[in-house]
């Protein structure tokens, strides 16, 4: 555990992070460092491959490298060897959390074991992350990220121009979300280590966390699968008729839809009736409110062709920016539809998410998406550009290593 800190805007001060991860789960370090937790990174000799590992590369390493391994202090480690097991072993007396971001049973098999984890630190929290959990009939399969979103029914195939399916253009859900429960989860075992004086340990299958954040097509789906005087649908929008659950049952939606601006394209989501009204009359055009005003809450006047027409026409008077501040003036909900270039020039962007730039960070990130309203969070650390650069300054200043000690360590192969 190292010193408590307050008022720099660290709020894990004095929570220690021991890390074996490789590839996207370094993403659970990222979200702990982020918010100010001490992470050691412990690398095999060689290092993590993730430096070399999808694209773009920036400056000889890849993006993904710079994006999650922010914030990191590097040690190299072999674990193959007794001695290096034992420095293992002594980081933990001090540290609060180990993950394990691989395969389950990785550290185990070099004689980590928790049981022993715990002989040194009772209060110690192990975290494994792995593609599909320590159980199931997929627990050994290999995998990458995409298997996981494929699995819960996230990425669904596209058709090329060949009529052959095809991977989707879609943003990763399990290799972000299942980093974000299992950091989520290391914290509550830390609060309840503290106050007990007993850690424990628990596992993350990013798969189970794409699925988690598609509850409501899995648990929606399921739910019609019940008799359907049971369950229906939605009575403000389709008099109750029984419709494909998520993102599908919007395509013949009107006033919850995107529609092309003068310059762009916009989103449209006026189901309240409230809004719509709105909407009508501040457009100049009360009628289409008062011939169809429509449910009070979630009516997306599905299927009405004329309105979708004549939404067309009007949305096509104005620009984006137009739009968006006429908005803000009847009090009606629009929103520009961004791609991964124009919202980097959005001024909610711009407020909201300023970038680091590449000469601080080693490439162009975005901070975390949590603000402090009367702080500012830590400015982090590059990610380090060499597997075990901080070794000799970890040793010294953690465990009290001598020069000496270090060197001796070096000349047997234990350090990396």
């Amino acid at each position: 555990m190292t010193t408590n800190g307050a008022g720099d805007g660290k709020l894990l001060a004095g929570v220690r992070i021991i890390e074996s991860a490789m590839l996207g789960p370094a993403a659970v370090g990222m979200n702990l460092a982020d918010l100010g937790a001490e992470v050691i990174k412990v690398e095999a000799p060689g290092g993590d491959y993730v430096r070399k590992m999808a694209f773009p590369i920036v400056d000889g390493i890849s993006l993904l490298h710079w994006h999650l391994n922010r914030g990191r202090k590097s040690i190299s480690l072999d674990l193959r060897k007794p001695e290096g097991v034992e420095v293992y072993l002594e980081l933990l007396r001090g540290a609060d959390a180990v993950i394990e971001a691989m395969r389950p049973g990785a550290l185990a098999r070099r004689g980590l074991t928790f049981e022993r984890m715990q002989e040194v630190n009772p209060k110690i929290v192990f975290c494994s992350i792995s593609g599909y959990g320590m159980t199931g009939p997929y627990k050994d399969m290999p995998s990458h990220g995409i298997a996981y979103d494929a699995w819960a029914g996230v990425a669904r195939p596209a058709v090329n121009e060949h009529g052959m399916p095809t991977i989707p253009s879609y943003t990763a859900v399990g290799i972000n979300a299942g980093p974000l429960y299992a950091a989520l989860g290391i914290l509550a075992a830390i609060i309840r280590a503290r106050a007990t004086g007993r850690g424990c340990r628990f596992e993350v299958a990013q798969s189970d966390a794409a699925a988690s954040f598609n509850w409501n097509g899995i648990e929606g789906n399921k739910a019609y699968e019940r008799p359907e005087d049971e369950v229906t649908g939605n009575d403000g929008d389709g008099k109750g008729e029984r419709r494909p659950v998520g993102d599908n049952s919007m395509t013949e939606s009107v006033r919850y839809q995107m529609y092309r601006s003068k310059d762009g394209m916009i989103l449209f989501m006026a189901s309240e009736r409230e809004f719509w009204k709105n909407f009508a009359y501040g457009t100049g055009r009360p009628e289409l409110y008062d011939q169809n005003p429509g449910a009070k809450y979630a009516d997306h006047a599905r299927g009405n062709l004329e309105l979708r027409r004549t939404l067309t026409e009007i949305f096509a008077t104005r620009t984006t920016a137009e739009w968006l501040q006429f908005g803000l003036e009847v009090n009606t909900p629009l929103c520009p539809v961004n791609d991964v270039k124009s919202i980097t020039r959005d001024p909610q962007f711009l407020d909201r998410l300023p970038m680091r730039g590449y000469r601080e960070a080693g490439t162009d990130l975005m901070p975390s998406p949590i603000k402090l309203i009367d702080e500012q969070l830590p400015v982090l650390d590059k990610a380090p550009v060499d597997p075990g650069c901080d070794t000799a300054d970890v040793l010294a200043s953690v465990l009290g290593y001598d020069a000496a000690k270090i060197a001796r360590l070096k000349g047997a192969g234990v350090l990396g």
